[in-house]
Order: C-alpha cells, then structure tokens, then sequence
C-alpha cells in the first residue's frame, strides 16, 4: 500500500511536518506494510519556507533589515531541486513589529529585496516568492531598490533607501538597474485584489496593519500614483490587475521589477516538491488541516491536493481537527472533535489525537 501524507499546519497546534510525521504514526500501526511519502504542505503564505525546506532543502540566513530598516537576521531556502524560496514575511512581516509601530506609511519592502538578492547570487532554476503576512504598503518599492532599482523625487534626487508607502507620492520617476541577473520568479498570490481602490490593498489590508481611514486614503493616493510611474517608466500596467493588491502592492511590485507570474499558493507549492510525480503511484492520499468546511473547497490546500489526485485516479482523505459535516465537502473527511475528543484536548495534544484518527480511519478503509 503507497501512501503520500500532505497535511497543511493545524493552525495554532502543530506544523505541517508535525501532521505528517504523526499521520504517518497511525498509518503505520494500521498498516505496517505500507510505503509512506510525507510531503507536509504549505498555501504560499507565511510559513512556506519552513514547510518546504523542513525536509527537502536548506535555509540560509542573512542580515537584512525589517520593515522599519532595523537590523534583523532573515531566512531563505534553497530546495534540492535548485528551486529558491524567499518569504517576505521574514524581514518584511506584520509579526516583526509590536502593535504600536505598525503603521504601513513608515514600513518597507526593502528587506525583502535583500533576501531575494542574496537567493539570486545562489543561481537558482528559479525564486518562488510568498508574500504572505506583510507590514508593509509600498507596492514592492523597498524591495525594488535593494535589487538596484532607482527611484528619484521631483527635483532629480534620489530617494534614500528604505521607500515605504508614505514616500510613493514623491516619486517623480523610476530607473531601473543597469544589470539584474535574469531569474525566473513566480509569487504565491491567493488574493485577487487590485492594487487601488475600495478593494485595493490600502483599503482592505490597511487597517491590520496599523492604518487609520485617513492613512488608507494616503496610501491609496500614494498607490496609484506610483502605478502611473510604473506605467510611463517602465512599460508595466499593474493598477487593476487582479492579485496586484496582495500584500500591500507587492503582488504588483513583483510584476513590475521582477518580471514574476502571479500563481496559487497551493499549485506553486505541490510543483516545487514534486506532488504529482508522488501521487501517480499511490494508493491513497492523506491530507488534511485544523478545520474542514465550505472554505476549504475554494483554492485552499485541501482543494489543490483532491484536485491533483483526482486527476490521477487516487483516492483522497483529510483528516482536521473538527470538520464541518453541515457543507459539502471536497473529500471523505474525519475530525477529531467529532470522533468525541472536546476541542481544548484536541488543540492541547494534536498529534496525539491526530496519530489516533489516522490508524483508525485507515484500519477502516483496509477492513471496508
């Protein structure tokens, strides 16, 4: 029996290496001859890069700078297959600031720009960028010029190091580098939000990041400015572009200085580890995430993996901590609320429940 364990994390209670490692526990006491593939899974967003090099590449860490230029020891990865993982989250991240200095009119990209610089100098196949869980509004400006991208003021000078969203206005004109390794890039983008607008990224994603209403009208003014420079300066049309509002403009700054393509999370990821050529000789697949309901139907890991394995003819089951048996589901899927654990025990010892779950629903499958 060949079967691939792809949990995403059980959010709040174990990783998505924890998941796998502790399915893979109860597919072996239900099934002692069965050959495991444990592929823990990632959505493109905050959390990727541990998922995706915990067991099939190496990080490397750099000094960089956090959102507000401070010094800070950031992370990228390196996948066996010479695919490189940069995470914005990592210098860029809502989670490096404490809740009173976030504000997105002082916050930059540019350490993102740095970790992407030091993956190129690597010479990858190619850099995924997760742009997940940002502090930042500066529509990928910061990032731009750590990579050599020059932008100048009205008067011809050039703006200092560390734009962040409540400098945009100002910009006056854009140059680009006078040398930039050419990289394939693909940015992890869930999120189909134009950059400006009420559905933009000042308007949506202002407000968690510290933004008063005054401050998101700036940042949108800011915004579409700098999408008119990008326009005239650089030949990229990024303004209503769907995605281009992720992660405070990033998704769109990505288009415009590096070139990237805008995919799923999900499908970015189940590429890079080789999830297709896994399946095709399996018997099952396991997957699984800390709540199953109508959400997980819709672009979710959970959605990506039973799509995959359809296709292949494999059968899919998901395991969570509770599943939401009032909606249709994707799969056939087991919760450990409902098989009678009360929630605070299920969060307090996941794995332990999870470990269970996993023997029995397999020893059912075997019997039935």
């Amino acid at each position: 029996m060949n079967v691939v364990i792809c949990p995403d994390s059980f959010k709040g209670s174990c990783s998505a290496a924890q998941a796998a490692a502790a399915i893979a526990r109860g597919v072996r006491a239900a099934r002692p001859d069965a050959h495991l593939v444990l592929l823990p899974l990632a959505d493109g967003g905050e959390g990727t890069l541990d998922t995706l090099c915990a067991s099939r590449g190496a990080l490397h860490a750099i000094a960089a700078h956090d959102p507000l230029m401070r010094p800070v020891r950031a992370r990228w990865g390196m996948l066996a297959n010479g695919i490189a993982v940069v995470e914005m989250a990592q210098a860029s991240g809502l989670t490096l600031l404490e809740p009173s200095e976030r504000n997105p009119l002082r916050a930059t990209t540019f350490g993102t720009g740095e970790l992407i610089a030091a993956a190129m100098a690597a010479r990858p196949a190619k850099i995924i960028l997760a742009i997940g869980g940002s502090a930042t509004n500066d529509c990928g400006a910061g990032m731009a010029q750590a990579l050599g991208y020059r932008f100048l003021d009205a008067a011809g000078a050039v703006m200092p190091e560390g734009i962040c969203g409540g400098m945009l206005a100002r910009v006056a004109r854009i140059e680009r580098p006078t040398a930039m390794q050419p990289v394939l890039f693909e940015t992890a983008c869930d999120v189909t939000n134009p950059l400006c607008g009420p559905c933009g990224a000042a308007a949506v994603y202002g407000p968690q990041k510290g933004a008063t209403p005054a401050m998101v009208r700036e940042l949108d003014a800011a915004l579409d400015h700098l999408a008119g420079i990008i326009e005239r300066d650089l030949g990229v049309t990024v303004r209503d572009m769907p995605g281009a509002g992720a992660a405070g403009g990033l998704g769109a700054g990505s288009i415009a200085f590096l070139g990237s393509k805008l995919r799923s999370g999900t499908d970015l990821v189940l590429d890079a580890i080789g999830f297709d050529a896994a399946v095709r000789s399996a018997d099952l697949v396991i997957t699984g995430e800390g709540a199953i309901d109508a959400q997980s139907g819709m672009g979710k890991v959970l959605s990506g993996v039973v799509a995959r394995a359809r296709k292949a003819g494999v059968r899919v089951v998901a395991l969570a901590g509770v599943v939401d048996s009032a909606t249709a589901l994707p799969c056939d899927a087991f919760g450990i609320v409902n098989s009678g654990v009360a929630p605070g025990e299920s969060m307090r010892e996941p794995e332990k429940h999870l470990e269970r779950l996993a023997a029995q629903v397999v020893k059912n499958l075997h019997e039935g």
